[in-house]
């Protein structure tokens, strides 16, 4: 397509630079930037007809299983919007424009884009609150943003879906920001310790039964990050959704309360086998590492063994 950044981006956007800095700047519940019309109206136009089919990407979830979400991590290959949208955000002046943004200066792009790329979720696809894995797979660097351009046309926060930003979901004093999905609206967030974030479960309408949540996710990375920010490396963290308000003592359960409560039993069953499994590689990883150990500590013992006899028979 041949484009430059202000063919893709929408010129006021990249103007305003400080005015999205001080908005991105106000905890609530922690930073965050919500930019409506993100695009250039014609080329978000040009990336919804080139998103990829449900069945072109990667439907498993982390159990393992098929699933109603899709994504294509390598978006270079989705067709000419894409191409041209892999080549900008790897730029210099992009990224110190997000790094002027964010105050997050130094910024990386990942070319791997892992976690990232096109999402397609389906109805009965939600997202627990989480935050996520803190360091690059493969690169010695810190996750510290995450980018996403919504792709819906038509969407509305009564199917699920929206995107909620919580100050903690583990506390009863829990604040949720709800962000809808709008048709070429940008977010940007701070990934942190504490940038928990999810969506409800989706429930589209049957007369929209063909619509599905579309996205964009980029994320952004850095070598170095501000000492308070440190923690260990992990992978993403959730928290399992308490029981609605409305399932309480003297309710009867009716057959839309049993699935409730059926998928949220086994949302904990699968985030548990997840943790059972890391536990158990773990596990392995320290036998093989004592293991190795011990044959060392009997490799020298055998060396010096032998120089021992070695020297008393001479």
């Amino acid at each position: 397509m041949n484009l430059r950044a202000d063919d893709l981006i929408a010129p006021d956007v990249l103007a305003d630079a400080q005015r999205h800095a001080a908005a991105f700047a106000r905890r609530e519940p922690f930073r965050h930037l919500v930019i409506d019309g993100f695009f250039s109206d014609i080329y978000a136009r040009h990336l919804l007809e080139q998103f990829p089919d449900f069945a072109r990407g990667n439907a498993r979830n982390e159990a393992g299983e098929l699933g109603a979400k899709s994504t294509v991590e390598r978006i270079r290959d989705l067709g000419p919007a894409y191409l041209a949208l892999d080549d900008l955000i790897q730029t210099r002046p992009f990224l110190d424009w997000v790094g002027r943004v964010t105050g997050i200066g130094d910024l990386l792009y990942d070319p791997w884009y892992f976690g990232g790329g096109t999402h397609e979720n389906r109805t009965g696809q939600d997202l627990d609150p989480h935050i996520d894995f803190n360091r690059h797979p493969v690169e010695p660097w810190h996750r510290r943003l995450n980018l996403i351009v919504y792709l819906n046309p038509l969407w509305d926060d009564a199917w699920g879906g929206s995107l909620e930003l919580h100050s903690d979901p583990r506390s009863d004093e829990d604040r949720v920001t709800t962000i809808t999905p709008a048709f070429n609206r940008c977010v940007i967030f701070e990934t942190t310790e504490w940038s928990w974030h999810g969506f409800p479960r989706i429930e589209i309408p049957a007369e929209h039964g063909d619509l599905s949540r579309r996205s964009i996710a980029l994320y952004f990375y850095t070598r170095d990050r501000p000492a308070e920010e440190l923690a260990g490396t992990h992978s993403t963290i959730y928290v399992d959704r308490p029981l609605p308000a409305h399932i309480r003592a003297g309710r009867t359960l009716d057959e839309a309360d049993l699935q409730t409560l059926r998928v949220l039993l086994k949302r904990r069953d699968q985030h548990n086998q997840r943790l059972y499994r890391d536990l158990a590689s773990l596990t392995e990883q320290l036998e093989q590492a004592k293991a190795a150990i011990e044959n060392g500590r009997m490799s020298r013992w055998s060396y010096l063994a032998r120089r021992i006899l070695a020297r008393l028979k001479s």
